[in-house]
């Protein structure tokens, strides 16, 4: 197509309406149905059609703020595609309104053939609306200089000769071209301040989804032990043993959590059972729940990354619920079910053996977030997430890695998911300059984990020097991490580079070789420099 000069106020116009759209649409998402936004839809529906190394690279680059990067992408490849829509609109304007509206109605079409309600299109039609008019409104600001009778200055080189007349022009000039951009600068800014707001209500909704509930917690039956003296070093700047439910990492398949009623939930065993077994809430909740410290971590998670974290968990057995269902002779694994439709698959001996696999119904002492599972999720220590911690589970299918594969194993992600042997430099920062203590002294400090078989030592090293152990924390669990501290003396001033690695209780030297998640965690130890001054 020529380009013309009304082809960018009417590339801006469709812009413009667009991220009105989107705008409107998630405001009015978050006063009905938040996931009926149609950014969510849109998002929840490329999740499982993204390849695993962009998912993969996602988590890398942004860790848990992968959601949000995905919905403001949505959102820049919806204004892209508005300019698309007002490139086209500049010879043929009824064309692009109906591209418009079509654009508009496509996440509502995809919501709908997912099985959301009828409501959950509300939000896309009342953007279309807003768009559309918007739209509208602007090309006529865009078309009004000319309407008037005021012809620009914009002549052709053809124009200034005496073969023709001369070409009037309908990009804004003078006051219709301040009134034009104008508008739409100040409609943009709508547009995202609305999407940022809606963005903003949707956590300020989980968060709150997370503590007013319905569950009232009983009194385990097994507290958790108590945290003994020596299990957090103070070392300024090192992580807590504990951490806090606000700063616990969440990765998982779902844009916006699912909204399950605990008071309707379920949870089903069946499959390769005698026994098949239901259980509700209330029925849950009188079984005799086990407090237990958990470290998890995500297979995503890089060597040195922050995607692991250490929490105390009230819940069932998991084994308790298997030993009523009767596991028959062949079955090695369980499928678990999410509410919103992920899977994982756990080998079935590690739900069954003396490790604290729980039916998890709180966390840190408070009934689980609606982010991390609520109103119940599995816990397993020694294997990472993506195998055994579904969230919001619903299902428990006694099965075989023969006959079912889960969701990201179909993915290219290994079946059994072990945590390996890690460890993290907390202390110092990175490019950090630090000034030595008394006598010379400067500490190193960080994290070290391999749930489930424990930590046996931790080793530092300056530069390329030899290898010192490290103080360990004692030992809470050997499902949870442990804190470590050194003490180096006699650095020279400049920069130096402190390396770490781990030792579990089997003997197993954290390795050095250096290789991505996929399919089963990234490996190599953790490097930070920092200058002495």
């Amino acid at each position: 197509m020529v380009n013309t000069p009304r082809t960018w106020p009417s590339v801006i116009a469709g812009i413009v309406a667009t991220l009105i759209y989107f705008g409107t649409a998630e405001l009015i998402a978050r006063s009905l149905a938040a996931a009926s936004a149609p950014a969510l839809l849109i998002g929840q529906a490329l999740i499982p059609l993204l390849p695993t190394v962009l998912i993969k690279s996602a988590i890398a680059v942004f860790g848990t703020h992968d959601k949000l990067a995905l919905v403001i992408t949505i959102v820049a490849g919806g204004a892209g595609l508005g300019a698309i829509i007002g490139w086209i609109g500049v010879r043929r304007r009824g064309l692009a309104l109906v591209l418009l509206i079509g654009f508009g109605l496509l996440p509502a079409v995809v919501g709908f053939s997912s099985g959301a309600e009828l409501l959950a299109t509300v939000p896309s039609l009342g953007g279309i609306a807003a768009g559309t008019v918007v739209f509208a409104v602007l090309l006529r600001f865009a078309d009004a200089p000319a309407r008037s009778g005021t012809p620009s200055a914009d002549i052709s080189a053809d124009d200034s000769s005496d073969q023709g007349p001369r070409r009037q022009s309908s990009t804004p000039t003078g006051p219709g071209r301040r009134a034009f951009f104008g508008l739409a600068t100040g409609l943009s800014a709508v547009g995202i301040a609305a999407v940022a707001a809606g963005q903003s209500a949707a956590t300020l909704a989980r968060s709150a989804a997370g503590t007013v509930t319905k569950l009232v917690l009983p009194r385990p039956a097994t507290s958790a032990p108590e945290i003994p003296a020596g299990a957090a070093l103070d070392v300024p700047g090192l992580t807590p043993l504990v951490t806090e439910t606000s700063d616990f990492y969440r990765i998982d398949t779902a844009l916006f959590p699912p909204s399950v009623d605990a008071e309707t939930w379920t949870l089903r065993v069946h499959g390769l059972v005698e026994d098949e077994v239901t259980i509700t809430m209330a029925e849950l909740l009188d079984l005799p729940l086990q407090e237990h410290y958990v470290t998890l971590a995500c297979v995503s998670n890089e060597v040195g990354g922050d995607l692991v974290g250490n929490a105390k968990w009230l819940g069932y057995p998991i084994r308790e619920l298997l030993s009523r269902a009767k596991p028959t002779a062949g079955a090695d694994m369980v499928l678990s079910g999410s509410d919103d439709g992920f899977t994982a698959s756990t080998p079935l001996e590690v739900l069954t053996d003396d490790r604290a696999a729980l039916l998890a119904v709180a966390m840190n002492g408070h009934a689980l977030p609606r982010d991390h599972g609520y109103p119940a999720r599995l816990v397993v220590p020694g294997l990472y997430g993506y195998v055994s911690a579904t969230k919001w589970v619903t299902d428990l299918e006694v099965t075989t890695f023969a006959d079912k594969e889960a969701y990201w194993t179909t993915r290219g992600w290994s079946t059994h998911g072990p945590v390996l042997a890690a460890s993290r430099i907390d202390v110092p920062r990175p490019g950090a300059t630090v000034t030595p203590k008394s006598s010379d002294r400067i500490v190193t400090a960080g994290m070290a984990w391999a749930q489930h078989t424990g930590i046996e030592k931790v080793q530092v090293r300056i530069d390329n020097g030899d290898w010192a152990e490290a103080e360990l924390s004692e030992e809470l669990t050997a499902d949870t991490w442990r804190q470590w501290r050194c003490e180096h003396t006699g650095l020279s001033t400049g920069t130096h580079t402190v390396s770490v690695r781990a030792i579990d209780l089997d003997g197993n030297v954290q390795t050095s070789e250096r290789r991505p998640a996929i399919p089963s965690a990234a490996t190599g130890l953790h490097e930070r420099q920092f200058t002495v001054e």
